[in-house]
């Protein structure tokens, strides 16, 4: 009876929805860790640049940027691509390369990657919560000795939740602005950027960067 009480109470969809929420965020980590990030290859080389144009609202080059042939793996590079040290692969739209994900950021799955943090960020908010629900502080050795566990635990997801927090928040203002992180830690060493007479010759507005990116 107090089981049956507690469903018609909605209290059992709460611990459902959290593990569909950490399974979503497993799925979605496995997705953008395993899944290709825009790797150049040597037999799309001219159409990846044309597509990526196309797509993304990329200029043209300007006169005094000559597109170059990657020094490692010998493909053309399209703007805005960068060859990985670690993956050995040049990247469409390189962001960075990630360790959490053993894996680089790039044009595929840049937006796979801000929905995992986003939906990383309300399971840690959720976890945080029900940490803290079951504290019950006490200024004795004897209470620190049997919650030592849930505060640490606690402590590690506000740890967690703010570097997952600032990480999402500066990626959201890259992408409002169609900059890369590459590119705003880069900016005087990219040939396309310090040849334009703009300083991001990418930014189409606030609302038609964030609807090319995510649409």
């Amino acid at each position: 009876s107090e089981l049956r009480e507690r469903e018609e109470r909605g209290e059992l969809l709460r611990p459902l929805g959290f593990v569909l929420l950490v399974l979503s965020s497993v799925l979605l980590y496995l997705r953008v860790s395993l899944m290709d990030p825009g790797f150049v290859r040597p037999e799309e080389e001219e159409e990846a640049g044309e597509a990526e144009g196309q797509s993304l609202g990329i200029p043209q080059a300007p006169d005094a940027v000559k597109l170059r042939r990657c020094g490692y793996c010998l493909v053309k590079q399209p703007m805005r691509a960068r060859h990985c040290q670690l993956c050995r692969r040049c990247v469409r739209r390189y962001d960075h390369h990630c360790p959490w994900i053993e894996n680089c950021v790039g044009e595929r799955n840049h937006p796979l990657f801000i929905a995992y943090l986003s939906v990383q960020l309300v399971v840690l908010l959720w976890g945080g919560h029900v940490a803290w629900s079951g504290l019950y502080f006490q200024q004795s050795w004897e209470w620190l000795q049997h919650n030592i566990f849930l505060l640490m635990s606690f402590l590690l997801i506000v740890i967690f939740t703010t570097v997952v927090l600032l990480l999402l928040v500066s990626h959201l203002y890259l992408i409002s602005c169609n900059t890369t992180t590459w590119e705003f830690m880069s900016h005087h060493r990219i040939s396309y950027l310090r040849h334009s007479e703009l300083e991001n010759p990418f930014d189409q507005g606030i609302i038609l960067n964030l609807w090319r990116f995510f649409c």
